[in-house]
């Protein structure tokens, strides 16, 4: 079984990703606690996305993936982009980051609150080579929706309470998890590297 660990803590996403490669043997960061926290400080969401899997494949020596998300809201210039978990100065505290959001567009009119949710996942695979280097593959994911000025549902996280998707016709919050999930940034961007891995896993498998 191929061996695939990814720059994540959260246990959903690790469900989520066994599910969907069942091929692979899941890691995540829960299993290298020596790693540490890894520092997210690049300036754009495909650098963090780069520099957690490098990290992680470094670290292993085999397969690793990180995804890095955020919302990006145009009236803003695109904030709160990269810094959407700490927007409010606190780390993960999305009450106080939508306050601070819905504060900034107080003044906005209806037309001009569109937004979007981003999403880039990154590959690192040290066994294959580009130029002496580490293979890197990296994909994004977009959905685009608008910004109310009110919380709506109980579902979700983070600034899904407020993002208001014209696919589903309604916020990320007030969907059920299977609807947000089949137009959601991060989904799309899975669907996008799902074709590699698989590809992957049955090259090896062939080799076996």
């Amino acid at each position: 079984m191929i061996t695939l660990s990814i720059a994540t803590a959260n246990q959903g996403k690790i469900e989520e990703f066994r599910k969907l490669f069942p091929e692979f043997e899941v890691f995540s960061l829960s299993n290298f606690p020596e790693l540490g926290e890894i520092i997210e400080d690049g300036l754009s969401f495909e650098e963090n996305a780069i520099k957690k899997a490098s990290v992680l494949a470094t670290h292993t020596g085999e397969l690793a993936l990180a995804d890095d998300s955020g919302l990006e809201v145009d009236a803003l210039n695109g904030e709160p982009g990269i810094y959407s978990a700490r927007y409010s100065g606190t780390p993960h505290d999305f009450d106080k980051n939508i306050k601070k959001l819905l504060k900034n567009l107080e003044n906005t009119p209806d037309v001009e609150r569109t937004a979007r949710f981003r999403c880039v996942i990154a590959l690192i695979n040290p066994k294959e080579k580009t130029d002496g280097s580490p293979r890197i593959v990296t994909v994004k994911g977009v959905v685009e929706g608008v910004i109310l000025k009110d919380l709506r549902g109980k579902n979700g996280f983070g600034y899904d309470p407020v993002f208001y998707s014209p696919e589903l016709g309604k916020t990320f919050a007030e969907a059920d998890p299977n609807e947000k999930h089949s137009v959601s940034h991060r989904a799309r961007a899975v669907q996008k590297i799902m074709p590699y891995l698989r590809d992957l896993a049955s090259t090896r498998i062939a080799r076996a």
